[in-house]
């Protein structure tokens, strides 16, 4: 049967199938594995470490931790497993921030490590929750949300106040309070509000915009308060309207007034049959109550008023002032009456430094004897006011009259002298010898008094060092105090001082 081709009997019958069992039983070398006691000499190598590992635990601890270098979401498809969400977890899990170059590996001997490392055993039945480091993790700047984002502590970044570029109605030609200044306010308290008031072509918005922003040299048509016009002197009118805003990077709120007792706003009302509001009978006194709303509000919201004039002196001015000041309104209590009326006593009333500004000042102006008496006239004029019209700014400080003492004004008042701008390019002045030698031609010719550059540039030092005197009884923001002046000014609009003031007039 085998000689022809066909197979043994037993080659693939029950017989092989015995002798194999046989061998896996007995080995390879006739030893029988298959006895009590013989397992463990079999066992696999894996297997004998994993049992010595419950048997002895402690520093013989093999198991390799499960380490997350990223949340679950973020890993690649690849390298996810499929996890058990009911899976028991007898050991804690490890969570390890990624490794940075140059450090140690941390340990992973049951030792707590220092830094970097999160170490927490969950409970039954429950899944690792995110990490603490995840927010340090490198691979999250890739897809942090905004660049404005901090992807260390999670938190935007403060971003610079938005940089103006000229200036904005606060008040309108329709004397209407305008609420486009918000956006420019931060939540801050260390601000300065500095306002000027004037007669008309004084050069109020001239003076503003170099205090602000603007250097004398720069074109007048990029002053960021529009000065005027060729054509509008020409005519006789007024360039500002209302009142215009400006706040600097150093957080100086800049208030530009339309001119006080303005004839050329008189004549338009006149000429152009402007309709009245209903309180005002005759045009002038619609004009005039105007202005005295504008200087008492700026009395109630700012730290520092400048008064222009452009010649010494004129008594109505002195007269307007003092009239503002007695319809001023009252310092608003904390009860936050909008009618700005009722308020505390007199003694706690707020009242602000006042600055009287002497602009095209001539050079018979900056003689010393002619500087005392315009401080005396002042401060006899002044002398009954509660404006702080004393002791904030000194152009003796300035060291503009060296050979002077501080005890040569006996009454000095915060008076400033300012020449024309158009003095520092003047070569027409007389000079000393000009005519007889050619010596003294190539000297600067004699002024009397320091260049225009030079003197507003020590104005704005004096005006921005001034005392920033709490304006109302709480201290206010930016913000707040933009709140506070729209009530101010609805309150001045609203104020029966004023318009029994008004009736008299007419």
């Amino acid at each position: 049967m085998s000689e022809s081709g066909h197979s043994q009997p037993g080659m693939y019958g029950p017989g092989r199938r015995r002798r194999r069992r046989r061998e896996r039983e007995i080995g390879p070398t006739g030893q029988n594995l298959s006895g009590p006691g013989r397992e463990r000499d079999y066992m696999p190598r894996e297997r004998e470490c994993w049992e010595g590992t419950e048997e002895s635990a402690g520093p013989m601890l093999q198991k390799t931790p499960i380490i997350l270098a990223k949340p679950p979401a973020e890993r690649p498809k690849s390298s996810q497993t499929a996890v058990p969400t009911n899976a028991p977890m007898e050991k804690p899990i490890v969570l390890i921030k990624s490794r940075e170059e140059g450090k140690p590996a941390p340990p992973t001997d049951g030792a707590i490590p220092t830094t970097g490392i999160t170490v927490k055993a969950e409970k039954e039945g429950q899944r690792p929750t995110q990490p603490v480091y995840q927010i340090q993790n490198r691979g999250m700047a890739a897809t942090a949300p905004s660049s404005n984002v901090d992807p260390v502590i999670g938190q935007a970044k403060l971003l610079p106040p938005e940089k103006m570029k000229h200036s904005i109605k606060l008040v309108d030609d329709q004397m209407t309070w305008c609420d486009s200044a918000m956006e420019y306010l931060l939540d801050q308290t260390d601000m300065l509000v500095v306002g000027i008031i004037g007669l008309q072509g004084t050069g109020k918005s001239t003076i503003m915009s170099l205090l602000s922003a603007n250097a004398p040299e720069e074109d007048q048509r990029c002053y960021v308060f529009r000065p005027q016009s060729q054509e509008i002197k020409e005519r006789g009118g007024n360039q500002s309207i209302g009142i215009d805003f400006f706040i600097t990077q150093e957080r100086v709120i800049f208030l530009d007034t339309q001119p006080i007792l303005s004839p050329s706003i008189l004549d338009h009302l006149i000429n152009n049959d402007r309709k009245l509001p209903p309180e005002y009978s005759l045009p002038h006194t619609y004009v005039e109550m105007q202005s005295l709303q504008m200087a008492a509000f700026l009395y109630t919201v700012c730290h520092v008023v400048i008064v222009v004039q452009d010649w010494f002196t004129d008594l109505s001015l002195y007269r307007f002032l003092q009239t503002a000041e007695m319809l001023k309104p009252s310092t608003p209590s904390t009860s936050h009456d909008s009618s700005g009326s009722a308020g505390p006593d007199e003694g706690t009333e707020y009242y602000p430094h006042i600055v009287f500004l002497q602009n095209r000042a001539k050079r018979e102006d900056f003689c010393p004897r002619n500087l005392k008496k315009m401080h005396t006239v002042v401060d006899k004029l002044m002398m009954h006011s509660h404006l702080k019209y004393k002791g904030s700014l000194s152009m003796l400080d300035c060291k503009v009259f060296p050979g002077l003492s501080r005890g040569y004004l006996e009454t000095e008042v915060n008076l400033f002298l300012l020449p024309g701008m158009d003095s520092d390019g003047d070569d027409s002045l007389i000079r000393a010898g000009s005519a007889t030698s050619p010596l003294f031609a190539l000297l600067p010719g004699y002024r009397g008094h320091p260049t225009f550059t030079s003197l507003i540039g020590k104005l704005r030092s004096q005006i921005l060092s001034m005392p920033r005197s709490q304006l109302s009884h709480t201290i206010l923001t930016e913000k707040n105090w933009f709140h506070y002046a729209a009530r101010i000014w609805d309150g001045v609009k609203k104020s029966s001082a004023l318009s029994e003031y008004s009736r008299l007039l007419s």
